[in-house]
């Protein structure tokens, strides 16, 4: 293996999360590191909403290197948003040491969701045209600084992930016991988010002709299920039986080794998608994890997102040196 390898923790089993610290001496927060957003922020002093004073504060009074710059912004999420001001500081991840690092310290929180997430902050992995316009990004930072072995990030997602362990997330390369078989390479096609182009899409051999004038998907660790583009939604549904309730989308968990593997054509490959891995159980009651794009396209292709539901069946690397997202079947 090479790079840094930092353990991440999934208690919910929705969002995959690991440490990283700010400050020096560092202070540490848990984050999920979103290839579908592009900044860094952490909960702060400044803020006293419920929903910070549940979660470690940046205290920026006992970092010798913090640095003020007392620009505020809101980034928006799919959750909510959060309103920051800007400071800049040094960022540790394992034994990487980033210096002169621009993050967010928030001002406020909404308590809905905030206040019930078991991480602190965000880490954002994507392109510097999302990102709040001159702050350098923080992979724009580690590539700057010399600090990854390969330009290259890579993630694992357990499929029955926990708080002691859900995964891993590899800077600066790949880690092949995580992954068997090829590596599928998608070209990213617009450097804003992990995008890539998906050809085809097919509900067990049917296949759909939905993407047949092309369809997009951002590759999204930040979002937790695999989301659908909003015409298609009540065909998908239809075709895999599943009811619409305020539990999600319910189908008998009797049926679900019966129901189709979904397929994506992309990457010069058809990659399955299990019924084992897109269903999900809990409490006895089973609901298909999709849920409709939440977001626009600017080409007005159809977008899917590839959320954490469809990242547990495949091991993805970021190809940064090449624009482009690899998929090998997750060990």
């Amino acid at each position: 293996m090479q790079g840094e390898e930092t353990h991440l923790s999934s208690p919910s089993q929705t969002f995959y999360f690991g440490e990283i610290g700010i400050g020096t001496p560092p202070q540490n927060f848990l984050v999920i590191f979103d290839t579908g957003s592009a900044n860094l922020w952490v909960p702060s002093t400044y803020c006293q909403s419920p929903a910070c004073e549940d979660h470690a504060r940046f205290n920026h009074s006992l970092s010798s290197t913090f640095l003020g710059i007392d620009a505020t912004y809101t980034l928006s999420y799919g959750f909510g948003d959060v309103s920051v001001v800007l400071g800049c500081d040094t960022v540790t991840i394992q034994n990487i040491t980033l210096m002169n690092q621009e993050f967010g310290l928030s001002l406020e929180e909404p308590s809905t969701p905030f206040s019930s997430l078991a991480f602190d902050g965000i880490l954002g992995l994507a392109f510097p045209a999302v990102a709040i316009p001159g702050v350098p990004t923080l992979v724009q930072n580690l590539l700057g600084q010399g600090q990854l072995s390969k330009p290259v990030f890579s993630f694992f997602f357990s499929r029955d992930p926990s708080y002691d362990y859900g995964g891993e997330f590899i800077l600066g390369g790949v880690d092949p016991q995580l992954f068997s078989g090829e590596v599928f390479w998608a070209p990213v096609i617009q450097e804003l988010y992990w995008m890539i182009r998906i050809e085809g899409f097919s509900v067990g051999l049917e296949v759909t002709g939905w993407c047949s004038q092309g369809c997009q998907g951002i590759v999204d660790t930040g979002t937790f299920l695999l989301t659908v583009p909003g015409p298609f939604m009540p065909a998908l549904l239809q075709a895999l039986g599943a009811q619409d309730s305020d539990r999600g989308f319910l189908v008998d968990c009797s049926t679900v080794p019966t129901m189709p593997t979904l397929y994506f054509a992309m990457a010069g490959a058809w990659l399955p998608l299990p019924p084992s891995v897109y269903v999900l159980q809990n409490d006895g009651i089973c609901t298909v994890g999709v849920e409709s794009t939440y977001v626009s396209s600017a080409s007005g292709e159809p977008l899917w997102i590839l959320g954490n539901l469809f990242l547990r069946q495949y091991y993805s690397i970021f190809d940064l040196a090449n624009n482009r997202v690899g998929f090998a079947t997750a060990s």
